[in-house]
């Protein structure tokens, strides 16, 4: 099912901007038993998002209503809310009277492999990095070439690949954050230049604390991500995959990761 502007609709506007500029934002959110999860914390980044970039954030009565319309077309499945600038001429100057789009589509759950979640996934370092803009860092907002880029190196063999920036800092997943364990300590790389907050990090750093793991946002290197203990990635769809190899080196799925799973499903279950 796909709502545009509270529409049963899949024709947009061809002088939308974020179809011509990537001017907008965007969020995805699983739905499970026509629930969207971690629905209140995704508005949030996207009201926060919309802060940055100047665009108005929609009436959130209406937004919600259309959300459960979608949702309630699945038992499992995952929501793409996008909300751009809305229409206007050609040139990057936006209109005095905004009209933001909103798109909201519900696509069928991702079918993978339950052991990705108990044994690990492969991964590679990419080739494609991230630029630098401390301005947008953060926001998932609508221009992800980057991401594309950087997925299109490889076909099968891995399920995920990590991207540096032009600094050589190891910043995230194409699609997911990095979690690092190195002597019992949990590592993230900040997201102060490069990179997205995803709703699963936050979520990640708040539930650690809470249970009293450490965990520190810092800069890392290649040489310190390869030398972990323990690795995963985490972003809304997927929840936690341990990474079982980082290219030619392999990692088990290690206590703290374990932990760190469990203090998640306790948590989803709670606020779900």
């Amino acid at each position: 099912m796909i709502l545009i502007n509270g529409e049963h609709t899949n024709t947009l506007d061809i002088t939308d901007r974020g179809l011509h500029y990537g001017d907008g934002l965007f969020e995805t959110i699983e739905v499970i038993h026509q629930k969207p999860v971690f629905l209140t914390q995704h508005l949030a980044r996207l009201k926060a998002g919309c802060q940055v970039l100047k665009i108005p954030y929609p009436d959130e009565t209406l937004l919600l209503d259309e959300i459960k319309q979608v949702s309630n077309t699945g038992e499992h499945g995952v929501i793409k809310l996008m909300l751009t600038r809305g229409s206007g001429g050609r040139g990057y100057r936006q209109p005095d009277l905004l009209s933001p789009t909103r798109i909201i589509a519900l696509h069928p759950f991702p079918d993978y492999p339950e052991n990705f979640k108990t044994e690990g996934v492969l991964t590679r370092f990419c080739t494609a990095r991230l630029g630098l803009n401390p301005m947008l860092a953060g926001l998932k907002h609508n221009n992800r070439l980057e991401q594309v880029l950087a997925r299109s190196e490889w076909q099968d063999e891995y399920q995920e690949g990590l991207m540096l920036n032009l600094n050589e800092h190891v910043i995230e997943g194409t699609m997911s954050n990095l979690f690092v364990v190195k002597e019992q300590k949990i590592y993230t790389p900040e997201i102060t230049l490069s990179g997205i907050k995803g709703v699963m990090r936050q979520i990640i750093i708040k539930i650690s604390r809470q249970n009293n793991l450490p965990l520190q946002e810092t800069v890392l290197n290649r040489d310190f991500v390869q030398q972990a203990d323990e690795l995963f990635v985490s972003n809304s769809v997927i929840g936690i995959w341990p990474i079982k190899a980082l290219e030619n080196k392999t990692y088990s799925v290690g206590p703290l990761t374990q932990k760190i799973m469990l203090y998640l499903a306790d948590y989803k279950a709670r606020n779900n």
